[in-house]
């Protein structure tokens, strides 16, 4: 067995040479996903994950047996270079962590048998995306692609409602290392200097950040004691430079990346964790807000799609409309003016996080496919959405 896994970003011979020299995640579960495909090499012939966005093209074989591939792309993607590279691993088990359309084609008609695990759901705005998605599910809907794993249960619905087949359809999450066990609810604190916001995730637009700072910009010309912490890559300043613009910049820090552990004890000591994304961002489910309902500290969220059927207004977090400043500065405003609020919202984060746990993690995913006896097939479709586990109503578990 030549397996290949194909994914748009994330280096990963970056990753696996940082960790093994003891450097630190930067991300969630970076680790549990290097460590997971180079488990596969006990039972293939070669595993190779193949990246599309590195800053090199090269081709090594890494200290854990695992090959990786850097096709060298900046910003667009070179679907006939992509294909050859892909040509010359003769791959004989296909893994697709995103949704290229060309490399499934190719897969199909190559026979190769393939599954895909998207990290990010599908836009349905606009007739570009639903032509989009027609292309894509008429694909994903071949036999030749055996399941289409979705992270979370928002998401599988979302391929669903485009027209995949739901019985192809399993929900999936990386392991939970995090749990609210270690953290009691948190009370609103005394002002003091001020009360302190936190955001992280990736510095674009689409994620809100743009909103968050034209909300506190908003705040300060109220005099409202507020701050905003950003962890994440500012591409040229762009952010930097936008805070200046507002005159808040002397309001805003900048952290940069940071590590993975660092992320909860961010959370925690900040006062409120903002989650702004718009509605054109294709998520699948953040993983700020489950680190922000481990933290227990609330959680102001936009009213984006694939949130709202986790997260309750007034329950389990404050829900604004996004793309709208305004109305994100009225939610902290108002979150930071009631205590009873906001202890509620702390409260009830143990149990929003408890809804969100569902049974199949990446690695089981995979390995049960590669393993391809009656039994494990059958144990994904005991997974899969139309098994009657998840309660489609309100996209929990049962």
């Amino acid at each position: 067995m030549r397996l290949l896994f194909v994914q748009y970003a994330g280096d990963y011979r970056e990753a696996a040479q940082r960790l093994a020299a003891g450097g630190s995640e930067t991300y969630y579960a970076q680790r549990y996903s290097v460590d997971t495909v180079a488990e596969m090499r006990e039972t293939t012939e070669e595993v190779t994950v193949l990246c599309c966005m590195t800053k090199e093209p090269y081709n090594e074989v890494l200290h854990n047996g695992v090959r990786a591939i850097g096709a060298g792309f900046d910003k667009d993607i070179q679907v006939n270079k992509l294909i050859k590279l892909i040509e010359e691993q003769k791959p004989t088990h296909l893994i697709m962590r995103t949704p290229i359309r060309e490399v499934f084609r190719w897969a199909i008609n190559n026979k190769i048998p393939t599954i895909a695990t998207f990290a990010e759901s599908v836009s349905r705005r606009g007739l570009r995306s639903k032509l989009r998605n027609f292309l894509l599910t008429n694909l994903l809907n071949n036999k030749q692609i055996e399941w289409v794993g979705a992270y979370g249960v928002n998401s599988a619905i979302l391929f669903q409602k485009i027209g995949v087949k739901p019985d192809k359809i399993i929900p999936w999450d990386f392991i939970a290392t995090d749990t609210p066990d270690s953290f009691s609810p948190k009370k609103l604190p005394d002002c003091g200097k001020s009360w302190e916001l936190f955001y992280i995730g990736s510095m674009i637009e689409a994620k809100g950040v743009g909103d968050a700072l034209e909300a506190l910009a908003r705040l300060k010309v109220k005099n409202f004691p507020v701050r905003l912490k950003i962890a994440g890559r500012d591409e040229k300043d762009y952010f930097l430079n936008k805070a200046k613009q507002l005159k808040i910049e002397d309001y805003v820090d900048f952290l940069g990346l940071v590590p993975n552990s660092s992320v909860l004890p961010l959370m925690r000591e900040a006062d409120i964790v903002l989650v702004p994304s718009r509605h054109e961002y294709p998520e699948g489910f953040p993983l700020a807000i489950t680190h922000a309902l481990c933290a227990r500290t609330p959680i102001i969220a936009s009213d984006h799609p694939m949130f709202l059927d986790n997260l309750k207004n007034g329950v389990s977090a404050m829900i604004f409309s996004s793309a709208n400043p305004i109305a994100l500065s009225d939610c902290i405003e108002k979150l930071l003016s009631n205590p009873e609020l906001y202890w509620s919202l702390s409260v009830e984060s143990y149990e929003a996080w408890k809804q969100l746990q569902i049974p199949v993690k990446w690695a089981d995913m995979i390995k049960h496919w590669l393993n391809n006896s009656p039994g494990n097939k059958q144990w994904l479709f005991e997974h899969s959405l139309s098994s009657g586990r998840y309660n489609m109503n309100s996209a929990r578990e049962k």
